[in-house]
């Protein structure tokens, strides 16, 4: 883990409608160094705390795999899924898995993953939904897209140096409950696809899966990810032209990064098209302005 960024914090969060009905799961990784990495998944019949459920998974398999001596903090706004790991494990598992009325314990095949997969290195943080966390705000939209049969521009987080270390997504095997069909995760980074881990083992006696590469993703998973970054592109140069201060936070939106990652980089710096420029600080904000490099007579290196 030395030449790696840790791991500090991810968040998590499912969504479902219907309940039962379609659903999906998001994820935000929070990286020492302010990046951000994002991970989402669908499901065709599902409930909202099976989402929620394999949320906590992929952010398990996630840090599992990084590697990562150090302890992080995984935040839920689900009560159920801290409860369940926290509070009512221990006794489901002495009890055979029955409450205590008796009755089997819902989602055991989840919850014995989510058991298997937590360690004393994980901090569970329950987080009240809806609060303006922003952690938790992204996660519940990249969940809800899913959910809705639509692809989320997710952030893009793990840089060259980085991608032979940390896991890649097609190594994270997210559990599929059995009202699940096949789905796909999508790592905007790398912009692959990988079947799940059911998808997987259905597959093995056909062929041996490998990585998907750009091109031959789907050619409209590419053509909603350049518009994505088109439309980013786009607000960009608007507010350079009309001359609009926003803030750190709002700037970090926009780049799709970490707020700190911002405020760490000096008064003067350039981004992709644009030279951005600290301000004023307002209050606890720091005001930015953006203008474009090639209306900038000198060149900032």
């Amino acid at each position: 883990m030395s030449n790696q960024r840790i791991i500090e914090s991810i968040y998590t969060d499912g969504a479902c409608t219907g309940n039962p009905g379609p659903g999906g799961w998001g994820i935000v990784v929070y990286f020492d160094d302010g990046s951000i990495h994002e991970m989402g998944d669908s499901a065709q019949y599902t409930t909202n705390n099976k989402m929620e459920m394999q949320a906590a998974i992929a952010a398990l398999e996630f840090f599992k795999l990084s590697r990562q001596t150090q302890p992080i903090t995984l935040y839920t706004d689900s009560e159920y899924l801290i409860n369940s790991i926290t509070k009512w494990m221990p006794g489901w598992k002495k009890k055979g898995w029955k409450k205590s009325d008796g009755n089997p314990v819902q989602n055991q095949d989840l919850l014995e993953i989510l058991d298997q997969l937590n360690s004393r290195l994980i901090q569970w943080q329950h987080v009240r939904g809806h609060s303006g966390n922003i952690g938790n705000e992204r996660c519940d939209v990249i969940a809800r897209s899913f959910a809705n049969h639509k692809i989320p521009h997710l952030k893009q987080s793990l840089p060259e140096l980085l991608y032979e270390t940390l896991p890649k997504i097609g190594e994270i095997s997210v559990a599929k409950g059995s009202e699940n069909t096949s789905s796909t995760i999508i790592n905007q980074n790398t912009l692959e696809s990988s079947p799940s881990a059911l998808d997987i083992n259905t597959m093995e006696s056909f062929t041996t899966p490998t990585a998907t590469t750009t091109n031959e993703q789907p050619t409209e998973i590419r053509v909603l990810q350049l518009r994505n970054l088109l439309e980013t592109l786009r607000i960009a140069d608007e507010i350079a032209e009309k001359g609009y201060l926003i803030t750190s936070s709002e700037l970090a939106d926009l780049m799709s990064v970490h707020s700190s990652a911002v405020t760490s980089r000096g008064d003067e710096w350039r981004w992709r098209n644009w030279i951005v420029s600290r301000v004023r600080r307002e209050g606890n904000q720091i005001l930015w302005e953006l203008e474009r490099g090639d209306k900038v007579e000198i060149e900032i290196e």
